[in-house]
């Protein structure tokens, strides 16, 4: 089993134990913003099981029918996460404003907020893993997950606060109107992971300084060619897709320049890895001078 795989199968375990802390915490307290934060765990959980989902379908090698790959399955699985997102911000709206409107004294909080804070712990520490090992293994499920995880974990740190606030004043509509501050951050965190999903599924081009890096790598390691211009790249899940046109001396050999070929190709990969390339080798009155010429 791959290690993204594994990693997926923890945070579906390590959910549904951060979801039990929560529900408990919530069910001994009878407070909105523990009921927010227990069903933000849910969502965990389910966009958990969608991750792993997604790393067994994306790990598929390419076939007749999806010649490069399955990789944007990571995709739809932030995708869906985030529109589940949505709806849990969605539901603590509706928690809140019943709250708002009927309050009553929260029961056993010391009880309630040592298990949250505990969930809460075990939820930071996972979240820098996945995050951190989505990074490595260049999987958006993996990372879309921790990110997940990360803003639960600001929410549960401010429930915490708002809470001891409560307890300190005396002030049981601070309960209420805490759920609403979260219901709205976790709508806009459920926004922001959608539309980072769905420019993977546009083919957005990698950033900035990822592609500069790219025509250094090439202008460096394509000695003997002239020129490489349109230069193209684009995401899908862990894997970059790269082509270019390569301008070499008329009277180059094939041979010639699939050596120079080979060698950018070579060099792309140590220093930038899950590339596939793609090389269109042209005659030198091809040029476009304004490509990247080689040194």
């Amino acid at each position: 089993m791959a290690s993204a795989e594994r990693i997926g199968i923890g945070s579906i375990i390590l959910g549904c134990l951060v979801l039990g802390l929560k529900a408990a915490a919530w069910w001994v307290t009878g407070s909105a913003a523990l009921y927010s934060d227990a069903l933000e765990s849910i969502v965990n959980v389910v966009a958990s099981a969608l991750a792993y989902g997604a790393l067994r379908v994306s790990a598929m090698p390419a076939d007749a029918n999806h010649p490069y790959g399955h990789g944007k399955a990571e995709l739809f699985s932030a995708i869906i996460e985030g529109a589940l997102i949505v709806v849990a911000a969605v539901s603590i709206f509706e928690h809140a404003w019943v709250t708002f409107h009927a309050l009553r004294p929260l029961e056993m909080v010391g009880e309630g907020l040592a298990l949250n804070a505990l969930a809460t712990v075990l939820n930071g520490t996972w979240s820098w893993l996945l995050i951190r090992t989505g990074r490595r293994l260049r999987s958006p499920a993996l990372v879309a997950d921790g990110q997940h995880l990360m803003t639960d974990v600001v929410t549960s740190v401010g429930v915490l606060a708002g809470l001891g606030l409560v307890i300190a004043t005396g002030y049981l509509i601070i309960d209420p109107l805490l759920a609403f501050g979260i219901g709205v951050y976790v709508l806009w965190s459920g926004m922001r992971m959608m539309w980072a999903s769905v420019s993977g599924l546009m083919d957005a081009a990698p950033e900035p300084e990822v592609v500069q890096r790219i025509r250094e790598l090439v202008a460096e390691s394509a000695t003997g060619a002239l020129e490489a211009h349109d230069l193209r790249s684009r995401h899908s899940g862990r894997i970059t897709f790269l082509e270019f046109h390569l301008v070499v001396p008329g009277s180059m050999t094939v041979a010639e320049a699939h050596q120079i070929c080979d060698r950018i190709e070579e060099r792309l990969k140590a220093d930038m890895h899950h590339l596939m390339i793609t090389i269109h080798v042209e005659p030198e009155e091809k040029a476009k001078q304004h490509g990247v010429l080689v040194l």
